[in-house]
């Protein structure tokens, strides 16, 4: 398995859903910055499990014990340590998926790969539960992106068939952002979470599940961060986000609806404001060339349905070599959209920090 991030910063993620912890190794950070353990607190609680009656009702505190690379609340430069203990496991729940996997669910391919002696119970290392070392690892990130005047921030642009208002592309602040940051249920629009949040139960009261969209901006950027080929922009954020469990799709700027416009109207023009060269529009999602160009990086990750849905699914049974029918039991998420949220957006500032450092 390979669970290793970044180039001149490494991230390392351990550990498995129901193992003793699951955890994280950071190397290469700076020496010098004070953390502000209640801002990562705060990143790990938007994330955490049983907080919401659209999450699992796994209930984890999820609070990270920093084990070494910081002293009197500073960053030493050494490798940073980090593990979050599993507290509220429920391993036999999972019994009868070893040999009848789930239906979109990493089991099966799991099980050949790995000769079925892979950790199914919660998923294992697949499970979404690993995503919490990328989010402390993300807020960590963001405090050093602090320092150098960049902001990440997201949203829920979609759940189901309810859509929230976009970001303006070419005008979206830091204020903005860092308010979405605050909020468990990210939206502009606090009508448009009401609806999502039907949507979602709905979907829980008929044992099923629903996916959405995030969208997630970066401003402050300089012009020129990263490269073309194969170090681009989109390249190194795509890298990442495919990283996280559910992500299927990833578009940057107009994305898709390239496909239906003109040069004309596709190209971002440039003008001269306050003596600065600043573009007119930003469809191409702040990157040409690979390269930032100092608009917002602006994108949009598309998050699946969690597949642990308690509806009875055709499967089969691998020890008896028939078909067999599931029906998941256990405590799963009819949506993990709100909780992705701060995932997006930790695995964005992680990998900026990494492209810029």
């Amino acid at each position: 398995m390979s669970s290793t991030l970044g180039e001149k910063i490494k991230l390392s993620v351990f550990g498995e859903s129901h193992g003793a912890a699951i955890g994280c190794v950071i190397d290469g950070l700076p020496a010098g910055l004070r953390l502000d353990m209640q801002a990562i607190r705060l990143d790990m609680l938007r994330r955490a499990p049983g907080r919401d009656r659209t999450a699992t009702q796994r209930r984890e505190a999820d609070e990270p014990k920093i084990i070494s690379g910081v002293l009197n609340g500073v960053t030493t430069g050494a490798p940073l340590a980090m593990i979050i203990e599993n507290t509220n496991t429920k391993s036999a729940d999972y019994e009868n998926l070893k040999f009848v996997p789930r239906p979109g669910h990493s089991d099966y391919p799991a099980y050949v790969k790995y000769g079925g002696q892979n950790d199914i119970r919660g998923g294992g290392h697949f499970s979404g539960r690993l995503t919490a070392p990328l989010v402390f690892a993300g807020a960590v990130a963001k405090q050093f992106l602090a320092e150098k005047g960049v902001t990440v921030g997201a949203h829920i642009l979609k759940i189901g068939e309810v859509k929230d208002r976009p970001f303006d592309s070419n005008s979206v602040d830091a204020e903005t952002l860092k308010g979405l940051c605050a909020d468990r249920f990210a939206t502009l629009s606090t009508q448009k979470e009401t609806e999502m949040r039907a949507v979602i139960e709905n979907a829980r009261l008929r044992g099923d599940s629903v996916g959405g969209v995030i969208e997630c901006a970066a401003v402050g950027l300089p012009v020129g961060v990263g490269s073309n080929m194969f170090s681009t922009v989109e390249g190194r954020l795509s890298y990442a986000l495919f990283g996280i469990p559910a992500v299927k799709g990833v578009e940057f700027g107009a994305g898709f609806a390239f496909a239906e416009m003109n040069g004309s109207a596709a190209n971002d023009a440039y003008e001269i404001q306050n003596g600065e060269v600043r573009l007119k529009s930003n469809n191409n999602g702040g990157v040409l060339g690979g390269i930032t160009n100092g608009a917002p990086v602006m994108f949009r990750a598309v998050i699946k349905p969690t597949p642990s849905i308690s509806c009875a699914q055709s499967s089969v049974d691998l020890k008896a070599m028939k078909n067999e029918t599931l029906a998941v039991t256990g405590r799963h998420d009819p949506c993990i959209v709100p909780r992705a949220v701060p995932v997006v957006e930790a695995v964005c500032a992680f990998t900026l920090l990494d492209m810029m450092s």
